[in-house]
């Protein structure tokens, strides 16, 4: 019995090594996830800036909203962060604002290294790990930075062709999760997190 008793205890321990060990990699992938939103969502803001000193107002007030979405998803990350019981440490933002088109060029290429290698890799590494706040903070990322890709994407086009009257005029951020809406009325429920939509984070000015 005593035996039995002394395998259990070490097999419970090898266990909870392993446990642990898993959970460090995705406390530091949520980490990194944290880092960088807080990163974009400081970078959005000036972009905005820029863009309204430019005269690009409904750029402007596209990159106010999704300053506030990526906000979201470093809030959403943090928490997890302190639920799996990591410490997130402050974030100082470093990042150079140029040209409204520049600065278009560079949130793209940003928004599908997230969507297409970041996000999937620290997803698979959160599911592995049985971590499944992580994996819905980092999808609800993932799947907002690929409309957000889109939303650039069509913004340096209208700013290429010189008709910024075909963007929108109106955007709206959920609260929850951060996806982000390009239309003058969303539908009812958040499609990520089914958060109703009157209590959506609207942006119609700069």
């Amino acid at each position: 019995m005593r035996t039995f008793s002394t395998i259990s205890f070490i097999l419970m321990c090898v266990i909870g090594i392993t446990a642990y060990a898993g959970n460090g990699k995705t406390i530091d992938n949520l980490k990194d996830a944290f880092k960088g939103e807080s990163t974009a969502s400081a970078k959005y803001g000036a972009y905005a800036e820029q863009a309204r000193k430019e005269g690009f107002v409904p750029i402007a007030i596209m990159f106010g909203a999704t300053s506030k979405a990526e906000a979201v998803h470093a809030l959403n990350h943090k928490a997890v962060i302190e639920k799996m019981g990591g410490k997130v440490e402050p974030v100082t933002p470093q990042f150079t604002v140029k040209t409204t088109r520049e600065n278009l060029e560079d949130a793209i290429k940003g928004e599908n290294y997230e969507m297409t290698t970041m996000y999937p890799e620290f997803i698979k590494t959160a599911k592995d790990d049985n971590a499944n706040d992580a994996v819905k903070s980092f999808r609800w990322a993932m799947e907002t930075e690929k409309k957000h890709s889109l939303i650039y994407t069509n913004a340096l086009n209208a700013l290429n062709k010189n008709d910024l009257k075909t963007l929108p005029k109106v955007y709206w951020v959920c609260p929850k999760c951060g996806n982000t809406y390009d239309q003058a009325k969303p539908e009812d429920k958040c499609s990520f997190c089914y958060t109703s939509r009157d209590k959506f984070i609207k942006f119609d000015k700069f």
